[in-house]
């Protein structure tokens, strides 16, 4: 999974490890009860091919199963990491400052080009404004993309400036398998379409109440 965002889109996978105790001191309140009343998502129509029109889809009401979800790009991450490097850099720590700038840079890059697209029955990781297919996982196999039912647990880390986004699925291995992501999508889509679509989390993610 390393490759998807990073290579070629995934950021990291864990494999054969468990980290749901971990995950769970993590979890945040703000995010405990959740309002579909704020934010746009962008939206595709699945049942168009290719380049089918993008329609705007309100948090006033839940989107409709038969259409695909895109959370718009987020470009705060890698800005952030930016800015932190050019201050190293001018106060003379430049062994810190050059790791720090590739990696901004490099999810800069990976802002503009990578795409988490939820259609009615998974997530999907692609890649360019065509949506073009982002290839087999290099690290676990199989292609970039989880089905809802297969999903264990999840987690966004932080409501208010969301760094990774967490979850395990059982598609890839019955004993499940771990995924994090950096958050270079609009936080508050992410959050209400996993919420939407692949429910609470069972352990680590949020719950209705």
């Amino acid at each position: 999974m390393a490759s998807t965002l990073l290579t070629a889109p995934c950021f990291l996978s864990l494999q054969n490890r468990e980290v749901d105790g971990f995950l769970r001191s993590f979890r945040s309140p703000n995010y405990d009860k959740v309002k579909y009343n704020q934010g746009l998502l962008r939206t595709r129509n699945s049942g168009t091919n290719g380049g089918g029109s993008l329609v705007l889809a309100s948090f006033g009401r839940k989107v409709k199963s038969t259409q695909t979800v895109i959370p718009e790009p987020d470009y705060r991450i890698p800005i952030v990491l930016l800015g932190l490097s050019g201050g190293l850099a001018y106060t003379n720590n430049l062994l810190p400052a050059a790791p720090i700038g590739l990696l901004g840079l490099l999810l800069l890059f990976q802002t503009t080009r990578v795409r988490f697209v939820f259609d009615d029955e998974a997530l999907e990781v692609k890649v360019g404004e065509q949506l073009q297919n982002s290839g087999e996982n290099v690290f676990v196999g199989g292609k970039n993309r989880w089905k809802y039912s297969t999903f264990v647990n999840w987690e966004l880390w932080w409501p208010n400036f969301p760094i990774l986004v967490y979850f395990k699925e059982r598609q890839t291995k019955p004993e499940g398998q771990v995924h994090f992501f950096p958050v270079i999508f609009n936080g508050k889509q992410l959050y209400d379409v996993m919420l939407e679509r692949a429910g609470p989390s069972q352990t680590s993610g949020p719950k209705d109440s």
